[in-house]
This record gives C-alpha cells, sequence and structure tokens, in this order.
C-alpha cells in the first residue's frame, strides 16, 4: 500500500492538465533510531515550547511565525497573510520549460518523489505528457509549493509514472572558489596517472545498489542485540593511520593489491538483496542462522521492529 500523498494538485503541460498525486519516493523510517533518556530514571525526555524570557511553557495555539530584524525585534506574520500570498504553484505544476539533463548540476539536487495521476481521470493527458518528455529524452522544469515553500521541480518519466526532484535555487548553493583556491597546483606525471588508471580498471563495474550493506546500519543491530541478550561489549581495533611517504610506490602496492583479490573473488558473485536481506536480520536475539535468514523471502517494504 503506498504512503499518504503528500502534495495534491495538478500538473499542466500548456493546455494540457491532470490532476497528481506526489509521494516520496525515499525513506528513512527503516534506519535504527535512538530516543533521549534521562540517565537517572530511564524516562524519555520531553521537549516543551517555553517563552525565552519567562520560561512559561505556551500553548500551541499562541505560537506565530516571526521574522527577526534584529536582537530582540520581529515581525510577526500570520497563517492568513501567508495564505493570502499562495502561488499558483501551491495547487498546480506548471512545466515551464525543457532541459538536457546534463545541463543540471549534481549539487542542485535535494530529493526525488513520485508523481502519478490521481484519482481515474487523467490517465491520458498524463501518459501524454510523461510519453512526450521520454521521446524528446529531455527533464521538464516546473514549481511547486512543498512545507509552505515554492521548490523548483525537475520531472523525469520512470516507468509509467513520474519521478519529480526537487531543486536548489541557486543562493543556497556555495560557491566552490571558497574551499577549492588553496588546494596547490600539482602536476601528475603520465606514470602516475597510467597506474591510477590501472587501479580503476581493476575495480570497474556497473553501479547496482543492491549491492551495498550499510555497514553502520548493521553493526547498530549487532550492538543492540548483545546488549539485549546482556552480553559484553567489546570495542572493535581501530586501523592504524598509514603515512604515505612515496606517492609512486603507493601506486605501484595498489595496482598489486587490487589484482590479487579481484581474480579470487571473481568466481564467487556477492549475493544479490544484501540490503534486503540486512533489514531481516533485525533484533534475532538468540541468532537466527544465515540460511534460514537467506530462505526467508523479503517483502516489497520489510518493517522493520522498534529497539
Amino acid at each position: 500500500m503506498a504512503p499518504r500523498a503528500n502534495w495534491k494538485g495538478f500538473l499542466r503541460l500548456s493546455l494540457v492538465t491532470c490532476p497528481v498525486a506526489l509521494y516520496p519516493a525515499t525513506s528513512e523510517s527503516e534506519k535504527i533510531s535512538f530516543n533521549q533518556l534521562n540517565r537517572q530514571t530511564g524516562h524519555r525526555i520531553k521537549y516543551l515550547k517555553v517563552d525565552a524570557d519567562t520560561g512559561d511553557e505556551v500553548p500551541n495555539e499562541d505560537i506565530v511565525k516571526g521574522y527577526q530584524l534584529e536582537k530582540d525585534q520581529f515581525i510577526e506574520v500570520t497563517k492568513e497573510e501567508l495564505e493570502e500570498i499562495a502561488l499558483e504553484s501551491t495547487r498546480t505544476i506548471e512545466i515551464d520549460e525543457f532541459v538536457d539533463k546534463a545541463d543540471i548540476d549534481p549539487r542542485y539536487l535535494i530529493r526525488p518523489y513520485y508523481i502519478r495521476p490521481d484519482g481515474k481521470v487523467g490517465h491520458d493527458a498524463f501518459a501524454v505528457i510523461r510519453e512526450t518528455i521520454r521521446e524528446m529524452n529531455k527533464v521538464a522544469i516546473g514549481r511547486v509549493v512543498l512545507t509552505n515553500r515554492e521548490h523548483i521541480i525537475a520531472l523525469e518519466p520512470m516507468d509509467k509514472g513520474l519521478v519529480g526532484t526537487l531543486l536548489r535555487y541557486p543562493y543556497e548553493v556555495r560557491n566552490e572558489a571558497e574551499y577549492f583556491d588553496e588546494i596547490q597546483d600539482v602536476k601528475v606525471t603520465k606514470d602516475m596517472l597510467d597506474l591510477a588508471k590501472h587501479i580503476v580498471n581493476q575495480k570497474a563495474g556497473r553501479f547496482d545498489p543492491e549491492k551495498f550493506e550499510d555497514h553502520y546500519e548493521t553493526a547498530l543491530i549487532e550492538l543492540i542485540n548483545q546488549k539485549r541478550a546482556g552480553k559484553p561489549i567489546t570495542p572493535k581495533s581501530k586501523p592504524a593511520a598509514t603515512n604515505v611517504v612515496d606517492l609512486m610506490e603507493a601506486l605501484r602496492r595498489s595496482v598489486g593489491k587490487e589484482a590479487a583479490p579481484a581474480k579470487a573473488e571473481k568466481p564467487a558473485k556477492k549475493p544479490r538483496r544484501a540490503s534486503s536481506g540486512q533489514k531481516e536480520m533485525l533484533m534475532p536475539i538468540e541468532g537466527k542462522k544465515p540460511k534460514e535468514a537467506a530462505a526467508k523471502k523479503p517483502s516489497a517494504r520489510p518493517q522493520r521492529k522498534s529497539a
């Protein structure tokens, strides 16, 4: 069952309009999360909204928004005033232009959303817009209001739907010169570059997110399981820092280091669904056998138990 839509409105290309719903394409809810506790009582910490001067708790109905002009001086803005300046993009994603995907700087990408027709009407218009974007091999740029702010959104076809990625405004992206200007100009020799390219070729592959495992998440699960079982926690040894003195020698040794395991690992491919298997291993105190865990087929969206 799909999650609740974050936004509902209309998608419009010139005079072609259709009702759509926008859903989050990613989720952080399956990650381990912690609560803050009182060490003395073990009770959860509760946050209160209090007046900064009096210390009195303030009920939600008495809390308003304010823009700070200077210290202790604010301009109050009401909910009604914010609604009066509501933009058309509050209810409509208007496609303004079409661009090449390569033109979008990755720094401007924020987060993706799935977009699909809302209800039983408008599927024809939605399909026309989707297939036009697909056939032109372009990215559609529009505007949408989420969380009371207008965002730029880039639309791309995916299967039968669309993926809309929120984009940052130029003033939200920091100037790289502030960070890169002090990097020294270094002349990289052809021999060094050839060795480095050789290492890259040895590590070359195809991006497959199923191959990746969140090692920190796995470590958290193991830590919680050990504490629940009353087992002692032993710190793991940290790798010793190395000081590279001879860069050329380090490159040569790296080539040899990568060559050996590459041949050994080739016959045994890493099993797929590694990330799903990782999700299944949550909280088996007595330790589920690896084969049993692998035999259990994960659901489309496994629900993780609370720690």
